[in-house]
């Protein structure tokens, strides 16, 4: 059934349902002029969006409508991580084909709704709009953090140590994996696919860092190259990385020579993993790390040059990171 045979409110009337997972907070969800919901008492409020367009950001060839809605939603839930927050409430506009299935935006649906359920974030409301040009996904979410516990980019100081949530550069070789034929037949590639396909934010391990004292934070997005850059900048400060500190899966480097690739590329330039980057105080850090079942990896350290990324290889070579990834009106 396409959607012109049930119209936009026999859309929104389909969708609207299993949206609500934190009840408390919303006096209206969707079906009126706006949402109304509460916010904490004595709680910072966080706002952040997020745009993923058709042949852009994702291929319908490569991806399942569940996978597209889990991914849209997780890519904001990140950003509400990277800050130390709690996500709230989420509101998803849609700019449809009018040739697109009803059963397609039902799964899209069921793809955020399965994420928001973990994340206990409610669907508040949103938009639906027919598109001449394909698929546009627009959410934006809200998040709460306590004052004291708020992390901006702006923090990092001279003698920090920088670490990392987990594996950088499996998303862009799932992506790599993605555009090859019969990729299944990869014994190495199931996990970076699924890495690709569906990210896993880091929204509890950004609250624990908060609250431990990190000093700045950055969802890893463009890859680790720009997103250190930005840290950097925003703080006035430059950063020493080490090149066999970042940690790479070996299904990322299998991947990476399958198709003639220089393995940490992937991890500076290549974006899309959503781990966190992270500095700290060196006596911070030293307190979490011992934690069982925290994955934290060191990989530098913060210093006194401005904006200057510096990669040391273990022969002692060393080399400027460019503050490159992907960018969406470069045109090089």
């Amino acid at each position: 059934m396409q959607l012109e045979q049930v119209g936009e409110f026999g859309l929104i009337r389909l969708l609207a349902t299993d949206t609500i997972n934190d009840p408390a907070t919303v006096v209206v969800g969707i079906g009126d002029d706006a949402a109304v919901f509460l916010p904490a008492a004595r709680q910072l409020q966080l706002l952040t969006t997020d745009m993923l367009v058709e042949n852009i950001h994702f291929d319908l060839k490569t991806t399942t409508p569940w996978q597209l809605g889990y991914k849209a939603i997780a890519v904001n839930l990140s950003d509400i991580a990277a800050m130390g927050g709690v996500p709230r409430q989420a509101a998803v506009s849609l700019a449809l084909p009018r040739n697109t299935q009803v059963e397609f935006v039902a799964n899209l649906y069921q793809g955020m709704k399965e994420i928001c359920r973990e994340f206990g974030v409610n669907i508040v409301g949103g938009d639906t709009v027919s598109s001449p040009q394909g698929l546009v996904i627009n959410v934006v979410l809200t998040g709460e953090v306590e004052p004291a516990n708020l992390v901006k980019r702006s923090g990092a100081q001279a003698g920090d140590v920088v670490i990392v949530t987990g594996n950088l550069g499996n998303s862009a070789a799932g992506l790599d994996i993605l555009n090859t034929e019969c990729w299944e037949e990869f014994d190495f590639a199931r996990p970076l696919v699924t890495s690709h396909l569906t990210p896993r934010p880091q929204v509890k391990l950004g609250q624990l860092l908060a609250a431990a004292g990190a000093s700045s934070m950055n969802d890893i997005s463009d890859g680790l190259g720009s997103e250190s850059h930005e840290i950097a900048k925003a703080s006035g400060v430059g950063m020493v990385l080490y090149a066999d500190r970042i940690p790479l899966s070996q299904e990322a480097i299998q991947a990476a020579a399958k198709f003639s690739k220089i393995p940490l590329n992937y991890a500076l330039y290549g974006g899309e993993d959503y781990q966190l980057l992270v500095t700290m105080p060196p006596d911070k850090f030293e307190r979490l790390r011992h934690q069982e079942q925290l994955r934290l990896i060191l990989i530098g350290e913060v210093t006194e040059a401005k904006d200057e990324v510096i990669l040391i290889y273990p022969d002692g070579t060393t080399e400027k990171i460019e503050p490159r990834g992907y960018n969406h009106f470069r045109t090089d």
